[in-house]
């Protein structure tokens, strides 16, 4: 505690002195690994810590624009305003050429709205991410899958996909209500069990507070992903300003932050890491730092603390200019300081 109260980003935050406590008596286990801060090219970053990149070094592409048919209560659609329109197989490789072409492009995240059964259609897209990745061996490609069956996740093996990424979510109630969706929660398992029969590095997310606001299927969520091989698993914290006006609460720090202690004790050797999506502001400062505590293993766009936080426990870190759950080249800069990896 003494040392969150002397970093200067923090000095107006509240930390539960009792979640700390359990954390500092963790702390050997979170020491033992480095963590890296992830600075993807989805947005413009900055920080008075860690500079950002604003070349398309690891792009997102929606193939569906803007479209998503559940307009889910947490998002409306808004997570895919940021995202480069691909709406055809002919419009991705196009742009991924040119990236690749004028701004060294490292690699690229496929994504797009789901059916009113939260399927993406990307069977058409297939070939042309195996012929980018036959050209392009150096290309790292991750997919936002939604729900899928064996004959699709062995199709993005076989072109060359790198990195699978789905949520998995724990209570039926949150899927009824929050994605309009009738699918039980086994389909997410069975998903999540057809991803894992696959060679690609499967990196399941739980969206925490995602029954608006409420911690209610997170630790089944956890239970499910324990009980398959994924390479790792990527926690983001519900954003009520997506959402629907006056329909979601923000959960507390402490709750998100004993769900970071919980995922690091079922997941002992698996990477556990904080994603792009987590409320801003001091809320962000604040759940940044415990992830470093808790030991987290990543953290997507570091808030102003975190690499102080770092410092102030003795935990190395690192930089890379890429998605949290794909890993570009060999080990990523070890500095502040770090150039720009396009």
């Amino acid at each position: 505690m003494e040392r969150l109260e002397a970093i200067e980003p923090l000095e107006d935050a509240e930390f539960d002195p009792s979640l700390v406590y359990a954390m500092e008596a963790n702390a050997a286990k979170a020491l033992s690994r480095p963590i890296r801060f992830s600075t993807p090219t989805f947005k413009e970053y900055q920080s008075d810590e860690l500079k950002g990149c604003g070349k398309n070094s690891f792009p997102a592409f929606s193939i569906t624009a803007g479209g998503c048919a559940l307009n889910c209560d947490h998002c409306q659609k808004k997570i895919l305003e940021p995202m480069i329109p691909a709406t055809s197989p002919e419009m991705l490789e196009q742009k991924v050429r040119d990236l690749i072409m004028l701004q060294n492009l490292q690699g690229f995240l496929l994504s797009g709205g789901s059916n009113r059964r939260n399927e993406i259609r990307y069977e058409r897209y297939l070939p042309v991410v195996e012929k980018l990745k036959n050209e392009f061996p150096h290309l790292r490609v991750a997919i936002h899958t939604a729900l899928l069956d064996e004959t699709l996740a062995k199709s993005m093996e076989s072109a060359g996909v790198d990195t699978a990424m789905m949520d998995v979510i724990g209570a039926q109630e949150t899927i009824n209500q929050v994605y309009k969706l009738d699918r039980p929660v086994e389909d997410f398992e069975a998903t999540l069990a057809a991803l894992c029969s696959t060679s690609m590095e499967v990196t399941p997310h739980i969206v925490v507070g995602l029954h608006y606001g409420q911690i209610l299927g997170e630790a089944n969520a956890l239970d499910i992903i324990a009980r398959h091989d994924v390479g790792s698993l990527v926690l983001v914290v519900i954003m009520p300003f997506y959402a629907k006006p006056g329909t979601f609460t923000t959960p507390s720090t402490s709750d998100v932050g004993r769900i970071f202690m919980e995922a690091r004790r079922r997941l002992p050797d698996k990477p556990v890491l904080l994603g792009c999506a987590r409320p801003p502001g001091m809320h962000k400062r604040v759940t940044d730092a415990y992830a470093v505590m808790a030991g987290l293993d990543g953290i997507a766009f570091p808030a102003d603390g975190a690499v102080a936080v770092s410092q102030a426990i003795g935990r190395n870190f690192e930089q890379e200019h890429a998605c949290c759950s794909i890993k570009l080249g060999q080990a990523g800069e070890k500095a502040i300081g770090v150039a720009c990896a396009a």
